[in-house]
């Protein structure tokens, strides 16, 4: 049967290649976009698989109408993406509470309105997926990235207990952590940038690099697309995907720190118990 998926962010970058996959596939995409007209040339090449939906996943309340309009015309939805969001460059210092709000409401508020809303259909059917869009940086961060960071390791929490909960429900959740991607993540006008005082030398090379960065990442989303798609067909799916040479890397070796720390200071860790 035919799966039926609801891609936030769906006019570019992953939500794009997602949604074009899926129609690949034979399944039915309702791409959610504050802007529906740039999904207009989509909708006109696959008029029977294609629905366009109004929708700014920052305003929460408007999940609940959303997803109940979709169910209600097909009947279900077995695929939700939570891949609307932007990047944001800033020293954790110079990044104000009104800029980290707004990120955490994107990236993290919306998603889980989003997914609360599925969840009861899901459950219900006994069968569902939610596709949760991180970033390496869900995973570990560095000048510049405090707050981006900041949203998808709250995401990323979220989603693992969310992982354990749902799981006798038949419901998978997979978490994407993608490295550089050739996405409009990085175009002038997207990116989120705070002032920049010039205090912390390694948050403006961080700023040089997005800013010059775009257009020529290596990533390619067509083919993490198609492997979004396979880990979810995949009988046992992982919880965590990372995507790209780039993202591996990062990942690993950040793991690898985490457990050296641990190692390094384990004796001691270990004795902070009471002595009995």
């Amino acid at each position: 049967m035919n799966k039926v998926w609801l891609v936030t962010g769906a006019t570019s970058g992953f939500g794009r290649a997602i949604a074009e996959a899926a129609l690949a596939d034979g399944d039915v995409v309702v791409g959610a976009a504050r802007r529906t007209d740039a999904l207009a040339g989509l909708v006109a090449a696959h008029p029977d698989q294609v629905e366009a939906l109004s929708l700014d996943v920052t305003d929460t309340a408007a999940a609940q109408a959303a997803v109940r309009d979709v169910v209600e015309r097909y009947g279900r939805i077995d695929v939700l993406v939570n891949n609307a969001g932007r990047t944001h460059v800033g020293a954790f210092e110079e990044t104000t509470e009104d800029e980290l709000r707004e990120l955490f409401d994107l990236h993290v508020f919306g998603p889980a309105a989003l997914t609360r809303a599925v969840l009861p259909h899901m459950r219900e059917r006994r069968s569902g997926a939610i596709v949760q869009m991180s970033s390496m940086g869900g995973q570990m961060s560095f000048a510049g990235f405090s707050a981006y960071s900041g949203t998808k390791f709250a995401l990323e929490g979220l989603s693992e207990g969310l992982a354990d909960e749902v799981r006798e429900f038949g419901i998978k959740v997979l978490i994407v952590e993608p490295g550089a991607f050739r996405t409009s993540l990085f175009e002038t006008g997207r990116a989120g940038i705070s002032p920049d005082s010039g205090i912390y030398a390694k948050v403006s090379e961080t700023r040089g690099f997005v800013t010059g960065g775009d257009g020529s990442q290596p990533g390619d989303p067509a083919k993490a697309a198609d492997l979004i798609l396979a880990a979810l067909k995949a009988e046992h799916t992982p919880l965590r995907l990372p995507l790209g040479d780039d993202g591996v890397t990062a990942v690993l070796g950040h793991l690898d720190q985490v457990r050296e720390d641990v190692e390094t200071w384990e004796k001691r860790t270990r004795a902070t118990g009471f002595d009995d």
